[in-house]
């Protein structure tokens, strides 16, 4: 009997710190589950923010590209302005001699 108290302490004490280290991994498993949710969610983030900046970059491409086709459209115009005011000047010449 006088050493069954001190085993029985000892196996109280024994699973106390059993229940105590399960405890621990317990939350040292909750905490690895919130970090890799929240790696999940930056991959998401940055895979979604990838895709937004490619759209962005087609829109401006796409801007880019009018404004060239535009301002072609404008020379083109200008230089067969230029052109009928070449000709225009050259009739006009044409007309004073006769």
């Amino acid at each position: 009997m006088k050493y069954l108290i001190p085993v029985a302490l000892a196996a109280f004490v024994l699973v106390g710190c059993d229940k105590q280290k399960a405890a621990i991994d317990d939350n040292k498993e909750a905490t690895k589950r919130t970090i890799e949710n929240r790696k999940d969610a930056v991959d998401a983030a940055a895979k979604e923010a990838t895709k937004q900046a490619d759209v962005d970059a087609a829109i401006d491409k796409a801007k880019i590209e009018a404004k060239k086709v535009a301002a072609q459209a404008q020379l083109d115009a200008d230089k067969v302005k230029a052109d009928a005011q070449a000709a225009l000047e050259k009739a006009k010449l044409d007309a004073e001699k006769k």
